[in-house]
């Protein structure tokens, strides 16, 4: 491959993992990594028998060409490496993408490449991104492409064609206006979406969340809130959420954009958000320690309906799991929600502060208000403290 003589900032898809190289020879192994072929035969003949990037065991040692890869630096090479915004072979590039995707005579494999080709561009040359996108509304045609027909068979070429597809959606949408998305409101874009949801592969499954947690824009409102009347996709996000499994930080932000509607909360506590969400924060620690200052929010949020207090409190674990909260040395804004959470539940239901006492809750709030926390979560601590006092004084002996 010829390269030309020029300084100019190689794109990270366009680079060796292992050198940080451009490639010459790009190879996939087994594990879906690419890596130049030169590099990576140096490693496996060093007796390493895992993927450099994963470290996953290898079960197979076979390399495949990367043609698609080795096709879009042939490409980019081909381009102005600045990418001027007005330069027409540029726009002439982009609008030659756009129609092999709308052409129905294209191949699944050119319009996969053609989709390769977005993903790599949204990354790159921000001074044309949202001139050149919005310009030739690639994000409306995205949309449809991935939601404007429901597939009853869904294959697995097709399904990875609508998993590239949502990834170039999910660049787009901080470069260009977030309208066109309430067109998945209209029942036949929302009956794919949910299908969508129910049968796609992981990787599809927490795309589709990042595109619910982009609907809680002024703009979008209207269909954060058909989605969130749709109780067959509230079940499957709380059931990812639940699972504890990698979408589930997707699944929580998901949840967190539709609860930003109070009209979408009574839905939310009906289909089951407050059991997953304390199945999820007493989870794995490593998996869930990001996300529970966000979980925690999703609760307070929730709090305002009687139907979510009296969850909490039925939840074998919801008073005991917000107890272990109380105290979070590595997270601040965990123990002033959980203080806060408890305190509501406390003043309301004479069971909840019971099983806040036996678990320990006064032990916490001592530790808490020892600790270097926040003046706003230790005045609440003290409140609490005060509250779990006099009541205790009232209830009879």
């Amino acid at each position: 491959m010829n390269k030309p003589q020029i300084e100019i900032a190689i794109p990270q898809l366009f680079r060796c993992p292992i050198s940080l190289d451009l490639f010459e020879d790009p190879v996939t192994l087994c594990t879906g990594q690419t890596y130049d072929r030169s590099s990576i035969e140096k490693w496996l003949a060093a007796g390493n028998l895992t993927c450099p990037v994963t470290m996953q065991k290898l079960h197979d040692l076979s390399i495949v060409p990367n043609h698609t890869l080795r096709h879009l630096i042939d490409q980019w090479f081909q381009l102005d490496p600045q990418f001027d915004p007005g330069n027409s072979a540029t726009v002439d590039y982009l609008t030659a993408i756009k129609h092999t995707l709308e052409s129905e005579e294209a191949t699944l494999e050119n319009k996969l490449q053609a989709l390769e080709k977005i993903r790599v561009l949204s990354d790159e040359y921000c001074s044309f991104k949202k001139s050149c996108f919005h310009q030739l509304s690639l994000l409306p045609l995205l949309l449809e492409l991935v939601f404007g027909r429901e597939d009853a068979q869904l294959s697995k070429s097709h399904m990875e064609f609508k998993e590239l597809a949502l990834s170039c959606i999910l660049k787009l949408l901080p470069l260009v206006s977030l309208v066109p998305l309430n067109m998945i409101k209209d029942e036949s874009k929302l009956a794919t979406f949910l299908l969508l949801f129910e049968r796609g592969t992981s990787s599809v499954k927490t795309s589709l969340c990042h595109v619910i947690d982009s609907t809680a824009a002024l703009q979008t409102e209207e269909v954060c809130y058909v989605l969130g009347k749709s109780h067959k996709l509230l079940h499957e996000i709380i059931l990812l959420v639940s699972q504890n499994c990698e979408v589930s930080k997707a699944a929580i932000k998901a949840l967190s954009a539709l609860c930003s509607l109070q009209s979408n909360r009574e839905s939310l506590v009906k289909a089951g958000a407050i059991d997953g969400i304390i199945t999820y924060i007493s989870g794995s620690e490593t998996r869930q320690k990001n996300m529970a200052p966000v979980a925690m929010a999703i609760i307070k949020k929730l709090l305002v309906l009687e139907s979510a207090k009296e969850a909490l409190v039925n939840h074998p674990n919801g008073i005991q799991t917000l107890v272990k909260m109380v105290f979070r040395v590595c997270n601040q804004e965990c123990s002033e929600s959980a203080v806060g959470i408890l305190s509501i539940l406390c003043l309301d239901f004479g069971r909840a502060r019971e099983e806040a006492i036996e678990s320990g809750i006064l032990t916490q709030l001592l530790f808490l208000l020892q600790s270097q926390c926040g003046t706003k979560t230790k005045t609440k601590a003290r409140m609490l403290l005060k509250l779990l006092r006099s009541k205790w004084n009232e209830e009879p002996k």
